[in-house]
């Protein structure tokens, strides 16, 4: 039921609102409007507006029963609209209009295949796999410049003009919005799998805001897995990311406090782990092993997240076969955050001082110069060797590249507890 009506400015509910039904529906609306524009710059734009008037709209009218199409019917409107005044543009909006008459404007597509068609047309060959993954990312993800920015560690700005020139690419590449044939999926797969671990990473632990995690994206990128296997059987590494995805969406229900602040992984209470969660990821990893065509990076990390899903502590994990699948990994996808995730296994098998030295190698090679997660562990690796004062020097240095206040606590803690002036230091 709508709510009553208000007068004056934007209620901060409405806009809470707002916010909570584009995070679900925005995806679908986009694609929606992306198959009647034919333009992804163009729907966006008229998304956007459908958004400031529900804005006015929900104020005065309360929110519809149905959000979704609610903003999808004025965004379609706006459009038919704007061809209207258009004369150039006649025939295109009598066919679209047609097209609207016999639909119905509460009419959604269907989630599955419009989401999905939007990121296959996001990831066409045409542009690189990064503009791909940018790019849909912040169409079929929902995700805001900045998010994108972080999660790829680049500044701001570059991954602005990134999604820029690939909306431009898109559009004198004249991309048809329409689901490609099956014998395209292959060229396109890449890309797509990328964005939807993307997804589920900004879910699992966002990379701003306040919340520890957001389970509605995560749960849309194993929908999205889900449905990439169900298209492509054969393909090992669909198979290994929804495996990857299963086995870390186990430890949601322990991963944040009952005030609302997140629990690491040496805190966590294995109990709450969800052991179904944990089968399934495991029987997707026994399926890339029974299409025999060998374990990709996706699979790989899937066996790593294995390791910690069936081991019943931190101390009884099997950090020497850990260490060696990150090893596999590196020779897969070779990356500063793969060695540096193999460098924490490292100290957990030959201690902190070997850790140290494969981050230090790390560090004089300037990788990961704008991400936190390099002097966060350099930190926890010198508090282990005891040597504070460096260790408080490189989380200080870590915490204002934080985006996310609830992981920036958590560090702060670590911080204020190695101060001798703080009375757990």
């Amino acid at each position: 039921m709508p709510h009553e009506p208000h007068a004056g400015p934007v209620s901060e509910a409405v806009a809470r609102r707002l916010a909570a039904v584009w995070r679900i529906e925005g995806a679908r609306v986009i694609a929606t409007l992306a198959s009647l524009t034919r333009d992804v710059g163009l729907a966006e734009d008229l998304a956007q507006e459908a958004c400031a008037e529900a804005l006015r709209s929900w104020q005065r009218d309360g929110v519809p029963a149905n959000p979704g199409a609610w903003l999808t019917a004025v965004a379609k409107r706006r459009a038919i609209d704007a061809w209207r005044r258009q004369d150039a543009l006649a025939e295109r909006y009598a066919r679209i209009a047609s097209t609207l008459r016999e639909s119905g404007d509460d009419e959604l597509e269907p989630i599955g295949d419009s989401v999905l068609r939007l990121l296959f047309i996001a990831c066409h060959p045409v542009l690189s796999t990064p503009a791909q993954c940018a790019l849909a990312l912040t169409l079929v993800g929902g995700l805001s410049t900045e998010q994108v920015a972080r999660l790829f560690l680049v500044p701001i700005a570059t991954m602005q003009q990134r999604i820029v020139r690939a909306k431009r690419s898109l559009s004198v590449a004249a991309v048809p919005f329409e689901a490609p044939d099956p014998q395209e999926w292959h060229d396109r797969l890449t890309g797509v799998l990328r964005v939807v671990y993307l997804i589920f990473t900004e879910g699992y632990a966002p990379a701003s805001g306040t919340a520890p995690v957001h389970r509605e994206l995560a749960d849309e990128a194993l929908r999205l897995g889900r449905r990439l296997v169900a298209m492509v059987p054969r393909e090992p590494e669909a198979h290994g990311l929804l495996a990857l995805m299963l086995l870390q969406a186990s430890r949601f229900s322990a991963r944040v406090a009952a005030d609302g602040s997140p629990v690491l992984l040496a805190d966590q209470d294995r109990a709450r782990w969800d052991r179904q969660a944990i089968l399934r990821g495991r029987a997707a990893l026994r399926q890339v092993d029974v299409l025999g065509k060998g374990r990709g990076p996706y699979a790989v990390q899937a066996a790593i997240a294995e390791q910690h899903a069936i081991a019943t502590s931190v101390e009884a994990t099997d950090w020497d076969r850990i260490v060696l699948l990150y090893e596999v990994l590196g020779r897969l996808a070779p990356s500063p955050v793969v060695e540096l995730n193999r460098a924490v296994a490292v100290s957990m098998t030959e201690g902190p001082a070997e850790a140290l030295a494969i981050v230090d190698r790390l560090a004089a090679d300037g990788a990961l110069a704008h991400s936190h997660l390099l002097p966060s562990v350099r930190g926890e690796l010198l508090a282990r060797l005891e040597r504070p004062d460096e260790a408080r020097a490189e989380f200080a240095r870590a915490i204002p590249l934080i985006g996310n206040a609830a992981q920036r606590t958590v560090l702060d803690g670590k911080l204020r507890a190695l101060d001798p002036r703080h009375p757990e230091g």
